[in-house]
């Protein structure tokens, strides 16, 4: 038995979380927290012997996530985020099981299969995330949101974790089982969220504020996505990295259209950043 709580934010998940639960035997303890679903969410993880935690955001942090970490009694050394749409095999397993076994790290990378349209691929950008760590290790970023976020859980901040990281190879199969417009809603979501974030970061008079500590905060990786997130050239730039330079063409019509709908993805950013920036223009 591996000493982890898996903990999965949910809402409205009960399409995709019968699949994601019924990959978690071997873990000690399973908590779902949810955020008012109006489906089947909740009882499909009680009956799978799920511990089921109700969040209600007040608009201000924590989140969901730091929430857990704040106010959760773990029991176990280790905590595994796992969204509902992301599927842990068994090679995952024994490679956690092994890894903790005598590890100085306090928290691990991990690596994520992509499927889109139906088809797993293989090539295109990677997908990583520090999704694993020790209980008391860290927390995820602190973003000052509470005027112009929608969101009621941590998307694309990451675990500020003091110490060694490390990394499980064995990857997590991601694979959205709602279908095309979950997704679509949830990447308009997700652009309207970094839009919102930008300007603040930039300023309306978008001078980068490098000296300011929210700024200083942000890993290099974060630093390089926000200086140029709102350039012309952003979005073509992703495509033709992802589909030409990483093989995503080798991925047939499912690795075109999953580069094709990430490369929207950002230009819908730059318009949304526009029109944010405009209407604090027109404001003043």
């Amino acid at each position: 038995m591996n000493d982890v709580t898996v903990v999965i934010p949910v809402k409205n998940e009960a399409t995709n979380l019968p699949v994601c639960l019924g990959r978690l035997d071997g873990f000690s303890k399973i908590v779902v927290v949810d955020s008012g679903s109006s489906d089947a969410t909740c009882a499909i993880a009680r009956e799978a012997g799920a511990e089921v935690l109700v969040f209600a955001w007040d608009g201000k942090f924590p989140k969901k996530r730091n929430w857990v970490l704040q106010t959760y009694k773990f029991s176990t050394k280790w905590v595994l985020f796992l969204d509902a749409d992301e599927f842990v095999s068994e090679a995952f397993k024994a490679e956690l099981a092994d890894v903790l076994q005598d590890t100085d790290c306090v928290g691990f990378w991990l690596n994520y299969e992509r499927w889109f349209l139906g088809k797993q691929l293989r090539h295109g950008d990677e997908f990583n995330k520090l999704a694993l760590f020790r209980v008391g290790a860290g927390a995820y970023e602190r973003i000052e949101e509470n005027q112009w976020s929608a969101l009621d859980m941590e998307i694309h901040e990451h675990p500020v974790l003091d110490g060694a990281i490390g990394e499980i190879s064995a990857p997590i199969e991601h694979n959205e089982y709602r279908g095309l417009h979950h997704y679509i809603a949830k990447h308009n979501e997700y652009a309207s969220w970094e839009a919102s974030r930008t300007l603040c970061l930039i300023g309306k008079d978008r001078g980068v504020k490098y000296e300011s500590d929210e700024w200083q905060g942000l890993t290099p990786r974060q630093q390089a996505k926000y200086r140029h997130i709102a350039k012309w050239w952003a979005a073509p730039v992703y495509f033709i990295r992802g589909y030409i330079f990483k093989g995503g063409f080798l991925d047939g019509a499912a690795g075109f259209h999953f580069a094709l709908g990430k490369a929207i993805y950002f230009y819908q950013i730059r318009l949304k950043l526009k029109e944010r920036h405009s209407l604090c223009m027109s404001n003043e």
